[in-house]
């Protein structure tokens, strides 16, 4: 297991979408609503709902929205909505994978290819990059709920198969069909975790330069504004002391 290494900055900046509540929730919305239509419309019994309604409880969503969005898949109401997979190459040799839920597929696919041309990157073909990152599921905590000791132990009996401890939290890596045993086992050790979804962890990381960093947050957060974008993901590292920079822009 991977005690020290950092795997940060590879969605986007923290706090990016904390700006946009709304739009935020109304994407969780959308997932939940997609989760229960395809399966049964109890969390218990719907390992893709389960973990969309506990991503909407990390971020604070009320629960009379988590249930509003439930209640219209059972009622069969809302949009049919179409799961893509879009991948591109963006800024300093990055690689960046987009998932969405859509009504319109041509519409999406405009605003996804405008968004990176316009900065600095460039929309791929299906499959171009999606062969250099691996689909785990991701289990974060704060670092709060204890030391890199404890969240080990606690990972490797519950089927783990890595983590990585920084100063803020713990990520844990899971394969993806054990996401949900894993996260259940964790809840019973160290609580409710922030976050639980799967993820694309890439095989290799690029480093970028604060140049090519700031276009690159300029083209992830353009991505993240489009209301079709659930997650966004990238092969980058930024380093700490380029990101203050950035951030005291």
């Amino acid at each position: 297991m991977a005690g020290h290494s950092k795997f940060k900055n590879i969605m986007h900046r923290k706090g990016a979408q904390d700006k946009k509540r709304s739009a935020m929730f109304s994407k969780l919305s959308r997932e939940i609503t997609v989760a229960a239509k395809m399966g049964m419309p109890d969390p218990d019994m719907n390992p893709r709902l389960r973990l969309a309604v506990n991503a909407a409880k990390s971020q604070s969503m009320p629960k009379d929205n988590i249930q509003r969005a439930i209640d219209k898949a059972s009622a069969n109401e809302g949009d049919d909505y179409e799961e893509i997979r879009y991948e591109g190459y963006g800024p300093g040799g990055s690689a960046i994978i987009v998932e969405a839920l859509t009504d319109n597929r041509n519409r999406t696919a405009t605003n996804i290819r405008t968004a990176f041309s316009k900065n600095g990157g460039n929309l791929g073909a299906s499959g171009s990059v999606a062969h250099g990152f691996e689909r785990l599921g991701l289990i974060v905590y704060p670092a709060s709920v204890g030391g890199e000791d404890k969240v080990l132990e606690a990972a490797l009996e519950a089927g783990a198969q890595d983590i990585q401890s920084g100063a803020e939290e713990h990520e844990i890596w899971t394969a993806a069909d054990d996401l949900h045993e894993v996260a259940t086992s964790l809840e019973k050790s160290l609580g409710e975790a922030e976050t639980v979804k799967l993820a694309w962890k890439p095989n290799l990381t690029v480093d970028m330069d604060e140049k090519d960093a700031g276009t690159l947050f300029k083209l992830v957060d353009a991505l993240d504004d489009d209301d079709d974008v659930q997650t966004v993901w990238g092969n980058y590292e930024v380093s700490d002391e380029i990101m203050e920079r950035l951030e005291a822009e």
